[in-house]
């Protein structure tokens, strides 16, 4: 039998939002292997810096953590793998088993005459956001005005986020209190000050953390911030300066620089 020329990327999602895909449902499996995200990094040919970003970023998006590490940088460091995360595993791999059949029937339907734009129907499952933090949380307070409104969004315990954004975009969004949505914040958004500088005391998103990753380059440096077990911020800032890794910082946002989507 010949062999096939199609083929499918499965994508874990709600809505047009892409949770995770192949490649981060192996970083998750090796890490349950091999129990540390260095090692799991050299088994799949990534760099250390790549799947903790990758870490971060699943733990972001889901409602508990994926996968739970202790410190340890490049040289090592204990991590697991959750009860939630082994759950996201298992579910990715049933669906996985299952699409063999129906991706036949689809390769058998699309042998005939190209009647339709069979590419437009898929090309949502391959929609990423160029937003370095995408944070996933619940609606926890709003206030309208007459034209914007006030959305406060509970990432994690004692961890929120206001963002303003219309009244008419969370009309349409369908945000209420309890609603789940996804904070999308630039890194360039993102400014850090001293855990012990007061001047930003009255700031709205003021946010504690621990610098735990931090990757320079000439002039700028990455700065990856845990505000929670389970949340993590990126800030891009000038080199000079820049915080060190174990320094508690305070992340600053702007209201009208936190865009949310919804699944």
């Amino acid at each position: 039998m010949a062999e096939s020329d199609l083929s499918a990327s499965l994508i874990l999602r709600r809505g047009a939002l892409a949770r995770v895909g192949l490649e981060r449902i192996a970083l998750v499996e090796a890490v349950g292997e091999l129990g540390s995200i260095s090692a799991a990094a050299r088994k799949l040919g990534l760099s250390y810096k790549g799947a903790w970003d990758a870490v971060q970023a699943l733990n972001n998006l889901f409602d508990a953590p994926l996968i739970v590490a202790s410190p340890g940088g490049k040289a090592g460091g204990a991590a697991s793998v959750t009860a939630r995360g082994r759950t996201v595993v298992r579910a990715f791999r049933d669906v996985e088993r299952e699409i063999g059949a129906a991706l036949a029937r689809l390769e058998a339907d699309l042998s005939g005459p190209a009647d339709d734009d069979i590419g437009g129907l898929f090309w949502t499952l391959g929609l990423r956001t160029s937003a370095r933090n995408a944070l996933r949380g619940r609606v926890a307070r709003l206030a309208d005005g007459e034209v914007t409104s006030e959305v406060v969004l509970a990432l994690d315990e004692g961890v929120e986020v206001m963002s303003i954004i219309t009244r008419r975009s969370r009309e349409e969004l369908g945000l209420v209190v309890g609603a789940p949505a996804v904070a999308l914040i630039k890194s360039s958004f993102v400014t850090l000050a001293d855990a012990a500088d007061n001047a930003s005391a009255d700031a709205v998103n003021r946010m504690a953390g621990v610098v735990a990753d931090r990757e320079d380059g000439e002039r700028v440096c990455e700065v990856s911030v845990v505000l929670s077990p389970g949340k993590t911020l990126v800030a891009t800032t000038p080199r000079t300066g820049a915080p060190s890794i174990g320094d508690r910082v305070i992340a600053l946002v702007a209201p009208a620089d936190v865009i949310l989507a919804v699944e």
